[in-house]
């Protein structure tokens, strides 16, 4: 009976208990001995105090009425496009941007010529809130209301067109616009 036994079993536990070792002292190096990696993330607690000198960062919810142009709003405005918009309008917003020549029909040029959806502020935030229909151009309503009125207001900015609607209209229109 004792010649019967099987050697391939010893094998196998040998490379068992060899595979086991080595996973051990793999975790171990990684857990205690390996520091990791430094991705140099520099990540800033925006509720951190500010330094003494530095300006403070802009904060959009506490713009009372965002549909009134001011230098910090069109800033905003500014970043918000670049995040958002370049991709397909391009960073001057000359319908040149690298997603969107893929797109048809092609993105708008916002520095010149006419609105095809309409003139003034509140035809461009109308078309932030529903999109185009037929186009590329998608619905920005999953952004909050003050960051479309800021990328309205940087898109008034560069535009040759500028809008020439009543201020007044426009805080009408804004109070109801959500």
């Amino acid at each position: 009976m004792s010649e019967n036994r099987d050697e391939y079993n010893r094998a196998g536990l040998i490379a068992f208990a060899f595979t086991m070792a080595f996973c051990f002292a793999f975790f171990f190096y990684l857990v205690a001995v390996n520091k990791g990696v430094d991705l140099a993330e520099n990540v800033v607690d925006p509720n951190a105090p500010v330094a003494e000198g530095a300006a403070p960062a802009f904060d959009i919810t506490q713009v009372k009425e965002p549909w009134v142009s001011t230098p910090e709003l069109v800033e905003y405005g500014k970043k918000t496009f670049a995040a958002n918009c370049a991709m397909c309008h391009g960073a001057e917003g000359k319908g040149d941007g690298a997603a969107g020549a893929g797109l048809n029909p092609k993105p708008r040029n916002l520095v010149e010529g006419k609105w095809t959806q309409g003139e003034g502020v509140t035809s461009l935030f109308k078309v932030l809130q529903n999109g185009i229909k037929g186009s590329s151009m998608a619905s920005y309503a999953h952004f909050k209301s003050a960051d479309r009125w800021a990328l309205v207001m940087y898109i008034d900015s560069i535009t040759q067109n500028k809008s020439k609607e009543d201020p007044a209209k426009v805080a009408e229109f804004a109070k109801t616009a959500q």
